[in-house]
């Protein structure tokens, strides 16, 4: 089965295709020529998911998937939650991203936080979107610790651990992360549907 992951961001798209059960190819919007960026005007997840799968399903109608992530930090509100990819200015980097967060967070002592993620998926027009949900509780650093992953995972210590998302390897980072549990989600779903 081939799945499109409705997405331009290399680093979900890579992480889907590692974690992919076999039999389920994984192609972005770079990979079917979508070369435009879908607007996220949503103030929750699930509806921003929803907007992203739906663009996409209207186009091509094809099998799609659709995601969208945020890190609630309890202190701030649950801010920066869906404006997470651009919090620094209207259009963030993953650079300025956590180091904006670390400045806000400066001599806040509650570091609690957790990262959200919601997939959004559809197969055919005889049934309606499916959504999965992961999340992973953690803590802010003061400073980034770490050279892997991307965006907050230098910021970002799961519970239960001692190393950022960033020091932990591909496989470590899946195993425990709020997109790792949502995507394991979809792959049990999928694994149910006859092809």
């Amino acid at each position: 089965m081939q799945l499109i992951f409705a997405t331009h961001n290399k680093n979900k798209v890579h992480e889907a295709q590692i974690a992919a059960p076999p039999g389920i190819k994984i192609i972005s919007l770079h990979d079917i020529g979508y070369l435009h960026n879908i607007p996220e005007p949503h103030d929750t997840l699930e509806a921003n998911a929803l907007e992203k799968l739906n663009t996409i399903w209207q186009q091509y109608g094809l099998p799609c998937f659709a995601e969208d992530a945020g890190l609630e930090v309890e202190a701030l509100n649950n801010q920066p939650g869906v404006f997470t990819a651009r919090y620094a200015a209207l259009h963030g980097s993953s650079l300025a991203n956590p180091l904006f967060l670390l400045e806000k967070m400066q001599g806040i002592t509650n570091r609690k936080a957790r990262f959200r993620a919601v997939v959004a998926l559809v197969l055919n027009n005889n049934n309606p979107p499916v959504l999965f949900q992961g999340q992973v509780q953690g803590q802010i650093t003061h400073q980034p610790i770490g050279n892997g992953g991307f965006a907050y995972d230098p910021v970002f210590i799961p519970d239960g651990h001692t190393r950022t998302f960033a020091q932990l390897t591909d496989s470590e980072k899946h195993a425990i992360s709020h997109r790792g549990l949502a995507m394991r989600q979809l792959w049990s779903f999928l694994g149910k549907q006859p092809l």
